[in-house]
């Protein structure tokens, strides 16, 4: 018989199409689905139900991590004041000497604090794969799992280096049929298609100054011939801006429509500097944005125009972003950063609190091709829930419990679930040991740091 859990008392905002909220409400989660939605009191489930106490809470869908590299986790805090590129030259040489072992701890890191702030479902970008360095993919895998996090991993690739005009040094490239077949077998073995799917596969060539042409083409046939989606970064910077217009002829985004990278099927990260035409474009194709405020503020890259991406129809989500470039890795901060950030480019009206909550749930959920299983507190979508305490000392006297919790200080997490599972309660991770695994982090960075040189 599948667990009945009750979660009672609590302000409930659904974020679903109607927008609807209860001061005080209830959901009801059968197994791993949600089966009951409500105001008020829930029926009474008899004895062998489990019980949350949502008083002085707030629950909302988990929210959805759209862009990560989870392998940075272990090299944060280093070229704190340098560009993008800059960035990338200083660490390329760094991230060369990881290997599976350290992408596992990395990775169960950065995914630990992804659920300590509310994440329920993550991606991860990894495009380094040292020819010594065994498996990095299957081990972020095992770290989820591990965790407990819904998790949309991506097998990137780069197969442009810096001997034929890319920026990665060569050592750190793969050739294209490696990448190719690399991808099609993570497909076969890891993507699960299903409405419960806790992992599914993406494909994403890493960038347009890291990968050839044929990489693009290829992997966008390989991807369609599969059925998973595409990812990439576009127009992050300037840098890349004129790199396009040096190497192609035209701005980034100009390029991946030339190489059939736009549609349903595709999101990108960043997407910070484009024209009228590129977001016509991406809204008439359903091609999705993973928006990563802090990221882009963290290195100088600009403010997107999320207001003028939402407005006109394209699926926009939240990504914390590398962790070299988000030293936080917090979830519940991206929602606030982007409503902040939006504010600041476009006025008070630009983005509301409510919009900033759906973008980082609902907006994920589409732009994952996942709106029909989560992003919303609906009943029959999988139970993917954050109960948010905002009875503390830092949000006594705000009313609003959305406003409380993306205007106030972050809130201590009472619940995570996923899938059902409990994976954080009362703020802290109960599916790995934090304090083990933060010394873990240490001795990997340092044992990193010291094979750089």
């Amino acid at each position: 018989m599948d667990q009945v859990t009750v979660i009672a008392g609590c302000a409930v905002a659904t974020v679903d199409a109607e927008g609807t909220e209860y001061a005080r409400g209830h959901v009801v989660v059968r197994g791993n689905r949600i089966d009951a939605v409500g105001a008020g009191d829930p029926p009474d489930l008899g004895p062998d139900a489990r019980r949350i106490d949502g008083r002085g809470c707030l629950l909302t869908p988990g929210l959805v991590n759209t862009h990560q590299h989870l392998y940075q986790w272990i090299t944060r805090g280093l070229a704190t004041d340098h560009t993008l590129f800059e960035w990338l030259n200083t660490l390329y040489p760094v991230w060369a000497g990881i290997d599976e072992d350290g992408v596992r701890v990395a990775a169960t890191g950065a995914l630990a604090a992804l659920a300590r702030t509310g994440c329920t479902t993550s991606t991860d970008h990894h495009y380094v794969f040292p020819r010594d360095g065994g498996d990095p993919l299957a081990a972020e895998i095992e770290a989820a799992a591990r965790v407990g996090l819904r998790f949309h991993p991506c097998r990137g690739s780069m197969d442009l280096g810096a001997s034929a005009g890319g920026l990665p040094p060569d050592h750190l490239v793969e050739r294209l049929d490696d990448i190719l077949t690399a991808s099609a077998a993570a497909v076969a073995r890891w993507h699960d298609p299903s409405p419960d799917a806790m992992l599914r596969i993406a494909l994403a060539p890493c960038s347009p100054f890291s990968v050839t042409p044929d990489l693009l083409r290829e992997s966008a046939a390989l991807a369609r011939d599969t059925g998973v989606r595409l990812h990439t970064h576009l127009a992050e910077t300037i840098d890349e801006q004129d790199y396009c217009l040096a190497t192609f002829g035209c701005a980034p985004a100009q390029y991946l429509r030339r190489m059939d990278w736009f549609g349903p099927d595709v999101w990108y990260a960043h997407a910070v500097h484009l024209d009228d035409d590129a977001i016509g474009v991406m809204a008439a194709t359903g091609t999705g944005v993973a928006h990563c405020p802090t990221s882009n503020a963290r290195l100088g890259a600009g403010v997107a125009r999320v207001a003028d991406l939402v407005r006109a129809g394209v699926p926009v989500g939240l990504g914390v972003d590398g962790a070299a470039s988000n030293e936080a890795g917090s979830m519940i901060e991206e929602p606030r950063h982007a409503l902040l950030w939006a504010r600041n480019r476009g006025g008070p009206h630009a983005m509301t609190v409510r919009t900033a909550l759906e973008l980082a749930t609902m907006g994920g959920a589409r732009v994952l091709g996942r709106a029909a299983d989560i992003g919303s507190i609906e009943v029959g979508k999988l139970a993917d829930l954050a109960l948010w305490r905002l009875d503390t000392a830092a949000h006594a006297g705000i009313a609003d419990p959305v406003t409380a919790l993306l205007l106030g200080s972050p809130p201590p997490l009472a619940a995570l679930l996923v899938n059902g599972r409990e994976v954080v309660r009362d703020g802290e991770v109960r599916t790995v040991d934090t304090d083990v695994v933060a010394a873990e982090v240490r001795r990997a960075q340092a044992a990193l740091l010291a094979k750089a040189g």
